[in-house]
């Protein structure tokens, strides 16, 4: 377990939901919170009553992919296990992780699985019929406890960096979204192992990791989930397939969101408005080879 390094990426996330994370994670292994922005708010709190823990500063928000990365720059271990910090790992997981990492060696990712698999699928297939019959076979619990899969879910995964050629593993061009399938395409694409555990089980919050009560603050952080989901579904597709394939997975969603922007000015529903705006944007955007660089007004939150 020494040879372990827990990196959770916060955003000005409340303090009881990164307790919460810290407390179902051994007291063993080092733990690097890094806060994507100027200032972590809670550290003499956290400091006192964590002493495996270190935090580090970005000074900016870098998005998932470049914040994960600069807290493995940092790392000084093999393994490193993402977390996000609305993550609760189940009792057993850290007694299952030092069985699993003793036992396979020849893997660059283990990915997670949730403790309530109705929501969310933890792992799948990029092919979709290999996909459909994965799902089929997973609900039916048919599955071997280590699977080897394409992809894994990013909240929650275990990485190998003897695998890897450096440290700077996610494309840092993603600010939000697709970064670890991107990851796990790129290492499918050379051969490598990725697979999900049914040993590591951890329970998700889900969108818990940066929470504000004030309205605008959430419209704004809304704004920018559905222009970087757009964004970041036709970069994936164009860097991983063609720039034909994406604009062929995307252009529904592009004509659907055009239309919606009339409609609902025309209603005057402007949060309806602005959501479909977003998205119309982050297609528009990423068509015409522009940056991820949309980041709206939540530098403020």
């Amino acid at each position: 377990m020494k040879n372990i390094t827990v990196i959770i990426l916060t955003y000005n996330t409340p303090e009881k939901i990164i307790s919460n994370c810290l407390e179902s994670i051994d007291s063993d292994i080092k733990i690097i919170i890094v806060e994507n922005s100027k200032t972590f708010l809670y550290d003499k709190n956290i400091l006192s009553k964590f002493k495996n823990v270190e935090i580090v500063c970005t000074g900016k928000n870098l998005g998932y992919g470049a914040g994960n990365n600069y807290g493995i720059q940092l790392s000084k271990t093999d393994y490193i296990l993402i977390l996000n910090p609305d993550i609760i790992c189940d009792k057993d997981f850290f007694f299952n992780l030092k069985k699993i990492t003793d036992e396979k060696q020849n893997f660059s990712i283990i990915g997670c699985q949730y403790l309530h698999d109705d929501i969310f699928m933890p792992a799948g297939f990029f092919d979709k019929t290999k996909n459909q019959e994965f799902i089929k076979n997973f609900k039916n619990n048919k599955i071997d406890e280590l699977e080897k899969v394409d992809w894994v879910t990013g909240c929650s995964m275990l990485i190998n960096l003897k695998k890897f050629e450096n440290k700077r593993i996610f494309d840092e061009n993603f600010f939000l979204y697709f970064e670890e399938f991107d990851l796990c395409k790129s290492l499918m694409d050379k051969g490598n192992n990725v697979y999900t555990s049914q040993k590591l089980k951890i329970h998700h919050l889900g969108f818990k990791s940066s929470i504000n009560q004030d309205l605008s603050n959430e419209r704004a952080v809304n704004n920018l989930r559905e222009w970087h989901w757009m964004w970041s579904t036709f970069y994936f597709y164009k860097k991983n397939f063609s720039y034909l394939y994406a604009l062929k997975k995307t252009l529904g969603k592009f004509i659907k969101a055009f239309f919606k922007i009339i409609f609902y000015s025309i209603t005057s529903k402007q949060a309806k408005k602005n959501k479909y705006k977003h998205r119309f944007l982050g297609i528009y955007n990423a068509l015409i080879n522009r940056p991820s660089t949309f980041r709206n007004d939540t530098e403020k939150i």
